[in-house]
């Protein structure tokens, strides 16, 4: 049987249910457990906006998501909708549309809670080495920007944080609430230093031209903030960071 769309534009998929992509692989924010579920704040925040669409967690249908195949699950209407560390860029805005934003974060730093040297960018022009993740815009930011420090990159962030547990590196940078979701993960371990130093937001992506879609998102996302929803789903997955609710970003409608 085909879903019956609550929505135009809606993408029609067997079972009657809702297809999102989320990332598999970043604590905080979204991963997939041992055993299968998925927990995090994107996965919170797409759970809350399916159901106000009318599908409860057993009429959802995940996709693994990374960065690089995003635009391509939403053109090639593989997936509704996508949330998944998604920044708001006008590039992208070329290829698909956002809903949101739903979080605002930025680049920032991550080092063990025993660290006292590095308190900000300024202290890692003393060589110090610096962890990000191969062709990701903070590693790019960070080469441009700060020549003094020896930049190592590997392929996925969660290599970066067991480099930096066991005293191979002395710091890993990336946006701030993905280095919360790891500090989360080992209470006691690490710390967040320092400033941001850019800014992102964090947008739902859809097909482009669905526009539908993205004003009852848009309507979801601003009653998950008004009902309290939103800070509490916050809390569940950052508190144990002691990273501070953040004040909801305003919607662009």
């Amino acid at each position: 049987m085909l879903v019956v769309a609550l929505f135009a534009g809606c993408t029609r998929h067997d079972g009657g249910k809702i297809v999102i992509g989320v990332k598999f692989d970043q604590p905080g924010l979204s991963v997939k457990r041992p055993d299968g579920t998925l927990g995090g704040f994107d996965v919170d925040v797409a759970r809350y906006i399916a159901g106000r669409l009318g599908y409860p967690p057993d009429r959802i249908a995940w996709i693994e998501a990374p960065s690089g195949q995003r635009e391509m699950l939403l053109r090639n209407g593989q997936v509704d909708f996508v949330v998944a560390t998604y920044s708001i860029t006008d590039s992208r805005r070329e290829k698909v549309d956002f809903a949101g934003p739903y979080l605002l974060t930025g680049q920032s730093l991550l080092v063990r809670a025993d660290d006292t040297a590095i308190t900000g960018t300024a202290s890692l022009q003393q060589h110090k080495r610096l962890c990000s993740v191969s062709g990701s815009t903070p590693a790019q930011r960070i080469k441009d920007r700060y020549p003094g420090v020896q930049l190592q990159r590997y392929d996925t962030y969660s290599a970066c944080v067991e480099a930096l547990r066991n005293r191979a590196i002395d710091a890993v940078t990336t946006d701030d609430v993905i280095l919360a979701g790891y500090a989360a993960q080992s209470p006691g371990a690490f710390k967040l230093v320092g400033e941001r130093f850019s800014q992102e937001r964090y947008g739902i992506g859809l097909r482009k031209g669905d526009d539908e879609l993205r004003r009852r998102i848009n309507d979801a996302l601003q009653e998950m903030e008004r009902d309290g929803s939103w800070q509490a789903a916050f809390m569940d997955n950052f508190g144990a960071a002691g990273f501070a609710v953040p004040e909801p970003p305003p919607i662009e409608r």
